[in-house]
């Protein structure tokens, strides 16, 4: 390590966010432009360099992080660069959208502040764009064999990539006008700029991956016929099949899911609407759900001008702190996070009746009731005991012209036909099923991603794409594949 005091005598500094007031009122990201590059390299220096980096196992790519953060505090950055890309297609998504469980994992963590491996991460890959280093990777020759990837997601993305770089001809179907998936509709512009994303496109393309868009495979394709002319298909199109809130007065209008909501208001960003058709100007908005996703629509709201911004936690308010005993570290802990969306909520008090920042936790939905013209006017809550029962006595009523439901999908959409058409094996909670080699029953066709493992983080499915791209090279060519497999299909996040 460069400096072997750097974690005694450096304080953790993170990546500065811009203003509240100034950043609610655009869409672009909410840091401050060029602060990173300035604190990065002491920041590296807080590495150890330990002798067993559990950063390497919390981190299902396997990222050498200590190695790229020697090297970027001697200012190496091609080299870092290098070394990031050597297991990670994306770093410029991971470094902005992932929650970095490598950083509960460092060493470092068991009694001080971790280093900001995200942050370091992220310097790296941008600087390697700013400085050509990133340039488009041909493969020599082609192997003259096919495969469709189904689905443009990070997991898509990267099977589409490793595959192409092997010499093997490669189509991404992808049933949006745009390649990205929920990269592209789902992840709001404040998070993640999308020139991000169509600068690996193109990368993607020079390197000769071919993309198909505005094609639903099952409908617009029929999924016989695209196994037939391909030697593979892998099937990486997420999970999208959103969960429903049965409770009554689900039928008012005003009641949407997230993922009605987000991409609107992604198409705003892309210049295809003047404005979102559930634009949440001027009204009362409650989002149901205390994850990432009602978190997007938290600071989407607020960037449209919502009166007021309540989200709901059925889960009690965590701790500051880990808890030691129930997930002791190096493992993922459930804390009390502040993202930019709710920092903007707590400093502009969209929700006056909150807990904290713009959040009720320990809150279920009881019903939602509405007006003479069939509109949602108001959603009726109560508090929940451990058990997330409601406890009597409790209810509450909130007014509510707009409600989102933002609880988490189960599976692939059933809708589109493909796992129909194939006659593909489902598990019992709705996911493609598949065995080892991450081949599903029928022939040929293999899957990954949270189509297959459920909805997990954007690291987990960028793994997913790189390890099934090695099960299909290995298929293609019968013989042992010279890709990475950093997973199987039957890992899991570290848990005690």
């Amino acid at each position: 390590m460069a400096d072997p005091k750097g974690f005694l005598t450096t304080p953790r500094e993170e990546w500065p966010r811009r203003p509240v007031a100034e950043r609610v009122r655009d869409w672009n990201e909410v840091y401050v432009p060029g602060a990173l590059l300035p604190i990065v390299g002491a920041q590296a220096d807080r590495c150890m360099d330990c002798g067993v980096p559990f950063c390497h196992e919390a981190c299902p790519l396997g990222n050498l992080i200590p190695e790229w953060n020697d090297l970027v505090s001697r200012e190496d950055w091609r080299a870092a660069a290098e070394r990031l890309h050597a297991t990670n297609n994306f770093p410029e998504f991971t470094g902005r959208l992932c929650p970095a469980p490598c950083e509960a994992g460092c060493v470092l963590a068991i009694n001080q502040p971790a280093v900001t491996i995200k942050n370091v991460e992220c310097a790296i890959a941008d600087r390697a764009w700013e400085e050509g280093f990133a340039p488009p990777a041909p493969p020599d020759r082609l192997s003259g064999r096919t495969v469709a990837v189904v689905g443009s997601g990070p997991t898509g993305l990267a099977a589409a990539q490793q595959l192409t770089r092997a010499g093997h001809t490669v189509a991404v179907y992808e049933r949006d006008d745009r390649i990205g998936g929920l990269m592209r509709y789902g992840i709001p512009e404040f998070k993640m700029e999308k020139r991000h994303l169509e600068r690996r496109v193109e990368q993607m393309r020079a390197e000769g991956t071919k993309f198909r868009t505005s094609t639903t495979v099952g409908r617009d394709v029929d999924a016989t016929e695209l196994r037939a002319r391909y030697d593979a298909v892998v099937i990486a199109t997420g999970a999208t099949a959103w969960r429903e809130l049965p409770v009554p007065g689900r039928e008012l209008g005003g009641v949407h899911q997230a993922m009605e909501y987000l991409p609107l208001a992604n198409r705003v960003c892309e210049g295809d609407l003047p404005s979102s058709p559930l634009s949440a100007a001027g009204r009362h908005v409650v989002i149901v759900g205390g994850g990432d996703t009602g978190a997007d629509c938290l600071g989407t709201a607020v960037r449209e001008g919502a009166a007021s911004v309540t989200q709901l936690d059925i889960y009690g308010r965590p701790g500051s702190e880990r808890d030691e005993d129930a997930e002791p570290w190096p493992t993922y802990p459930k804390l009390y996070r502040l993202s930019a969306a709710h920092e903007e909520a707590r400093d502009l008090r969209t929700a006056p009746a909150a807990d904290a920042d713009a959040r009720l936790f320990a809150a279920s939905t009881l019903r939602f009731t509405g007006d003479g013209e069939g509109r949602v006017r108001a959603l009726h809550l109560a508090e929940v005991d451990s058990e997330r029962r409601p406890v009597p006595g409790t209810e509450r009523t909130l007014p509510a012209d707009l409600v989102l439901l933002a609880l988490g999908f189960s599976g692939p959409d059933p809708g589109d036909g493909l796992v129909a058409r194939l006659g593909l094996s489902l598990e019992p909670r709705g996911t493609i099923a598949r065995g080892p080699d991450f081949a599903t029953n029928m022939p040929g066709v293999f899957a990954a991603g949270d189509a297959a493992r459920g909805q997990s983080l954007i690291v987990w499915a960028i793994a997913e794409g790189r390890a099934v791209a090695a099960a299909v090279d290995r298929f293609l060519i019968d013989a042992p594949t010279r890709l990475p497999a950093p997973i199987g299909p039957y890992d899991r996040p570290m848990t005690a």
